[in-house]
C-alpha cells in the first residue's frame, strides 16, 4: 500500500500565502514552515542561554516544520478573514481538524503515533514550545512585514505595526531580545549586511 503523506507535504510549496496583499516577492507556506522553524529554534536557545530556560529547540523546530502542514488541503486563510467573527474561526477550526484527520490517515501505522501529535495543535503535548512555535510564526510574519516595508512597499505598513503590538503583548524576553538585536538586519540591503559583516 502506497502513503501519500510526504507526497502531500511537498505540496505545501504550492499553497500561497499573503494573498490579500500586493508584495514585492512571493511567498509559500513550505517556505514559511521552513523560516518558522528557524525562528522558534533560536527563540528557544535565546531562552535556554540568556535566561536560564530549560527548552527543547530541536523539538520547537519539529513542531514548526508541521504547524501549517494542513493548509495543503486548507490553503492560507488571510487571518483578516480567519479572525472576522469567531463563528468563521470556529468553522475554520473545524476544517483544521478534518484536514489534520486526513493527513494523520496518509501515514503508514508505524510512523502514525510518531507524526499525529506534530499534526494536532491541540494536544497537550509539546504546550510550552508551542508558544514559541506561535511566537515564531508572528515573528516570521512581522520579518516579511519588515522586509517589505523596508523595499519600498506600503501595502505591508499597518500589519507591521499590528504585528508589531502582538509580539510586544506576548510579553516573552526571547521575543523582545530577537527584536532588539536580530530584527533590525532586516530592514539592511545585502551591501549594508555585507559592509555590518566586515566592521
Amino acid at each position: 500500500m502506497n502513503y501519500h503523506f510526504s507526497a502531500y507535504m511537498y505540496r505545501l510549496r504550492a499553497i500561497q500565502r499573503w494573498s490579500l496583499m500586493r508584495s514585492t516577492s512571493t511567498e509559500n507556506v513550505a517556505e514559511h514552515s521552513f523560516y518558522v522553524a528557524i525562528l522558534a529554534h533560536i527563540l528557544c536557545e535565546i531562552g535556554n542561554q540568556l535566561y536560564g530556560k530549560h527548552l527543547q529547540a530541536d523539538r520547537a523546530a519539529t513542531l514548526a516544520l508541521f504547524h501549517d502542514a494542513t493548509e495543503v488541503f486548507t490553503g492560507d486563510i488571510p487571518t483578516p478573514v480567519k479572525h472576522h467573527n469567531p463563528r468563521l474561526l470556529s468553522n475554520f477550526r473545524e476544517m483544521e481538524a478534518i484536514a489534520a484527520e486526513r493527513l494523520t490517515s496518509m501515514i503508514p501505522p508505524a510512523l502514525r503515533s510518531l507524526y499525529e501529535p506534530l499534526l494536532d495543535p491541540t494536544t497537550e503535548n509539546d504546550k510550552e514550545l508551542r508558544k514559541y512555535v506561535k511566537a515564531a510564526d508572528s515573528l516570521d510574519a512581522y520579518l516579511k512585514c519588515t522586509w517589505e516595508v523596508a523595499s519600498g512597499n506600503r501595502e505591508f505598513a499597518a500589519a507591521k505595526a499590528q504585528l508589531l503590538n502582538k509580539l510586544e503583548s506576548l510579553h516573552m524576553p526571547e521575543v523582545s531580545y530577537f527584536l532588539t538585536h536580530l530584527a533590525p538586519s532586516f530592514e539592511l540591503t545585502l551591501d549594508e549586511l555585507s559592509d555590518d559583516s566586515e566592521d
